[in-house]
């Protein structure tokens, strides 16, 4: 949603697209779809990390993308924003449910001298995929229908249909090791053995982590966009550009400054993994927060020529997305296999609940600034704060480097 906001929010309330207030609502309601994105995320990874337990791994992850698909899906249709916001938390349940599911059976079903990198790299999906979304986006809005911006954003989000055939190979070619339920606590008390004595310092350190990392990058992620459409802009207005090839420019560098930062992402995952064996959790954790505070500051606060921003954007990623390439192992080391589903899910998508703060945070100061673009820059420039307050926490988290939890991998 992000890619197409530029065209799908101004041609659902009927504004002009390219005027100002066109791009002050973009830029307001960004921020509001990505919070209710974000609230449903964390229900979902609730719901859904309680049907991985209850139901097994696969089944819950098969019901998941069939959940976000069609509800993105159903997004391309929607005649009114309060239908669009209806359909992003359709799909936000659906989302919210698939990192605890998939990270949860990677670790159960990987030898464990091989589970983190293939932790690590389960998560460089996650930029991948972006990517495949940036060029999916520039190929329907900047290639093939530059000149009908009104509706080529339907068609960007009707593409997120294309997982439903990854549940058609999950039926029959992945192996689930939890295929019987794992647990039969019912929703409440599953929640209450989390917070159970010997748990506890567990799930806060879950929380705590994923809140700071997750309110850090959904804030970057949200508004990437609009800064890459309006160094676009200004880049085919130095050139003369106007109409169809104009609108061509901008979403060539609005698809560029997501590549580089999701790039940087998929580095940045893999990168995890000789950290955390190096330094343990805590010492990797820092590590990634104080590049990502270096890199918020060196990148948006500092002036450059657009092309060297679109360029350190990668410096971004790297620290702030790449962070999450360690989530996909070390949450599901935190709790035993009885909870380890909701476990995840639950303390990854709480996180999600203070990071939607975020970009509504983002938005509502960006939409009241004359320039929209220098605006977001100063915006993501004071997110400094949040990996300062990450490092300053990382004594008090879990180690786990030498202390996996028992029963990590059930299979031979």
């Amino acid at each position: 949603i992000n890619f197409v906001a530029a065209n799908a929010i101004p041609t659902l309330l009927q504004l002009p697209l390219g005027t100002p207030e066109a791009k002050a609502a973009t830029a307001q309601w960004t921020g509001l779809l990505t919070a209710f994105l974000l609230v449903g995320w964390a229900i979902g990874g609730l719901l859904f990390g309680h049907l991985a337990d209850r139901l097994g791994r696969r089944r819950a992850l098969m019901l998941t993308i069939s959940v976000y698909a069609l509800g993105t899906g159903a997004s391309a249709l929607s005649p009114s924003m309060a239908v669009l916001i209806a359909c992003r938390i359709v799909a936000s349940l659906g989302i919210g449910g698939e990192f605890a599911t998939g990270s949860t059976l990677v670790a159960e079903t990987v030898p464990e001298s091989r589970r983190l990198i293939s932790g690590a790299f389960l998560q460089t999906a996650s930029p991948l995929g972006l990517i495949l979304a940036g060029l999916t986006t520039w190929l329907i809005a900047g290639v093939l229908l530059p000149d009908r911006p009104d509706i080529s954003w339907r068609w960007v989000l009707a593409a997120g249909l294309v997982p439903i055939f990854i549940v058609l190979l999950l039926r029959t070619r992945a192996h689930d090791p939890a295929e019987r339920p794992t647990s039969r606590l019912p929703l409440c008390h599953a929640l209450r053995r989390l917070f159970a004595p010997d748990l506890r310092p567990a799930t806060l350190s879950a929380i705590g982590m994923s809140m700071l990392g997750l309110f850090t990058w959904w804030s970057c992620n949200a508004f990437l966009p609009t800064i890459g459409a309006g160094l676009g802009a200004q880049a085919a207005a130095n050139a003369g550009l106007q109409g169809p090839a104009a609108v061509t420019l901008a979403e060539s560098w609005k698809a560029s400054i997501t590549l580089w930062f999701n790039i940087g992402g998929v580095v940045g995952s893999l990168l995890t993994v000789p950290a955390a064996q190096r330094f343990g959790r805590r010492g990797m954790f820092a590590l990634y927060y104080a590049v990502g505070a270096l890199s918020l500051v060196i990148t948006f606060g500092l002036p450059w020529a657009p092309e060297t921003r679109l360029h350190l954007t990668a410096l971004v990623g790297l620290a702030v997305f790449g962070l999450f390439g360690a989530f996909a192992y070390y949450l599901p080391e935190l709790f035993p296999p009885e909870v380890r589903g909701i476990g995840a899910g639950f303390s990854y998508n709480v996180g999600r609940l203070g990071a939607a703060f975020g970009p509504f945070l983002v938005g509502a100061y960006t939409s009241h600034q004359t320039d929209t673009t220098a605006g977001a820059l100063h915006a993501l420039t004071w997110l400094v704060v949040l990996p300062l307050v990450a490092i300053a926490a990382t004594p008090f988290i879990v180690e786990t480097r030498h202390h996996p939890p028992a029963r990590l991998n059930p299979l031979p």
